[in-house]
């Protein structure tokens, strides 16, 4: 069987009504017609829920909890610039190159198992990258870098699948979960290596280390969900033509370039706090209020963006809340700092929940869909690593913060100009058979 889309330039979307909210969460199971026609009935919702929510709670810890103890680490261990750039480059990195992974292991073992699994080994990196120097900093890094960027392709589709009546209220608790464990890491790590560590040099171990403890705790709780059996995989569909076709390139890049941003605020924004005279917990805790501050525009600038005739519009409002914010923090007066913080939040909720939007509004139908976010995810994330890296050449280059400024241009106006050929109302042109 072949159906295939009609062509980007010629055929608009259905109305907005058509694809609501809760559609944000793409199957990575999506072309598997035997998971699609028989979904399982839980016995207990409830505490598929509570795992759901602690496996979320860990997706960010690992990337935000660096960010604060950055000047530390790097004395510590003798990194310069460039080799932090890169410490804030690889999970980045390994988010894009092993997420189109996760569909091929769910399909083999089944996503609960794949989670359950992959939490080990984010616990695993997580110890490595805190007690084994430098190469176990830069280990450590990458393997958790890979398992966030497995379990980030396999959660949203369990959610949907399981509460697929409360998608649309399920996507703001996945959303809420997401930034809250960005948050608290980005504004306790520094307050817990002071208060746990001995005052040494090496007290940034500590604070990088105790995120092990949520990290199994999500593990214990979700390892029941493994004795669930979900049906067996025989059926698929295979989505043939974007790469080649123009509008899911546009996506895939702005989903690339506004996540660069969002992975320059995490791994360097501190840095660039402290190096205004801000101590390393006071950057703390400014990030962590603007990540705090994206759930606001997470959570309305979808529902916003698809009440207009297409997104071009919204996406420009908030990346230019972006830049602003970016700008803001970087030369803006001291005493100003959390007002543009603020600013930077409302932008960088905005960008990503609209960057996950488009892959919906751009696809027909949900294998089109669970192809394209794969796309966006494996493609983009890949570029958006390419973003912390320069912020730490320039930076080691010039031995100042203020030539990143132009970083922050270039990458923002490539993501506005991918963002009105993405924001358009049509269809990706691609042809999907069933195998």
């Amino acid at each position: 069987m072949t159906t295939k889309a009609p062509p980007t330039s010629d055929t608009p979307p259905l109305s907005p009504k058509h694809h609501e909210i809760d559609e944000l969460l793409i199957d990575a199971e999506a072309d598997d017609e035997q998971v699609q026609q028989h979904r399982p009935v839980l016995k207990r919702p409830w505490f598929l829920l509570f795992g759901l929510v602690l496996v979320a709670l860990n997706l960010r810890p690992a990337l935000s909890s660096m960010a604060p103890l950055l000047s530390e680490v790097s004395t510590s261990l003798g990194l310069s610039a460039a080799k932090a750039g890169l410490l804030t480059t690889l999970p980045v990195l390994c988010l894009g190159l092993f997420a189109p992974l996760a569909p091929i292991l769910a399909r083999r073992f089944g996503s609960e198992r794949v989670v359950l699994g992959i939490l080990m080994t984010l616990t695993c990196g997580i110890l490595l990258r805190s007690s084994f120097g430098q190469v176990g900093l830069f280990a450590g890094s990458i393997m958790a870098g890979a398992s966030i960027g497995i379990i980030g392709v396999l959660l949203p589709g369990i959610v949907k699948r399981d509460f697929a009546k409360q998608a649309g209220t399920m996507t703001g608790v996945y959303t809420m979960a997401l930034c809250l464990g960005a948050a608290v890491a980005a504004g306790s790590t520094v307050p817990l290596s002071q208060a746990l560590g001995n005052g040494a040099g090496d007290s940034w171990t500590i604070g990088l280390g105790f995120w092990i403890v949520p990290a199994l705790l999500a593990a214990v709780f979700w390892w029941p969900q493994t004795r669930q059996s979900h049906g067996q995989h025989q059926a698929a569909y295979r989505v043939r033509g974007l790469f080649r076709d123009r509008l899911a390139r546009q996506v895939t890049l702005y989903m690339g370039l506004q996540s660069s941003l969002a992975y320059i605020v995490f791994g360097w924004l501190p840095s660039i706090l402290i190096g205004r005279g801000l101590t390393p917990t006071e950057a703390g805790l400014l990030l962590s209020g603007s990540i705090m501050v994206q759930l606001i525009s997470s959570l309305t600038a979808p529902w916003l963006a698809t009440r207009g005739k297409d997104q071009r519009l919204a996406i420009l409002v908030v990346m230019l809340l972006t830049l602003g914010g970016l700008y803001g923090c970087l030369y803006a007066p001291v005493n100003q700092l959390w007002f543009w913080a603020v600013v930077l939040g409302l932008g960088q909720g905005g960008t990503f929940s609209l960057a996950l939007t488009l892959i919906v509004l751009r696809s027909r139908d949900s294998h089109v869909a669970a192809n394209l976010s794969s796309m966006a995810q494996g493609v983009g994330y890949t570029l958006a690593s390419l973003g912390p890296f320069a912020v730490g050449v320039v930076h080691d280059w010039t031995g100042n913060w203020s030539a990143v400024g132009w970083i922050f241009g270039v990458i923002g106006v490539a993501a506005i100009l991918a963002g009105m050929g993405a924001g358009r109302a049509l269809y990706v042109d691609v042809t999907s058979e069933k195998v």
